[in-house]
């Protein structure tokens, strides 16, 4: 069998698999329960802190970048 002849039939294939695993995974019930408490994680997502990122370091003068 020359899979090179095939190859548009094996795509399809693969392309229906694909479709039908997102299907079975989407129907889930974690995901269904997850999609019904969307509110109560978003009201729990708006009162934490956000992370804050300090970099202390100095700048680099004139001089410094044109020697880079």
């Amino acid at each position: 069998m020359n899979i090179t002849k095939h190859m548009e039939s094996i795509f399809v294939a693969a392309a229906v698999i694909a479709g039908a695993t997102s299907f079975a995974s989407a129907a889930d019930a974690d995901a269904t329960r997850l999609a019904l408490s969307a509110p109560v994680t978003q009201t729990v997502i708006h009162h934490a802190k956000m992370q804050v990122v300090v970099v202390a370091a100095k700048r680099l003068s004139a001089a410094e970048k044109a020697a880079l």
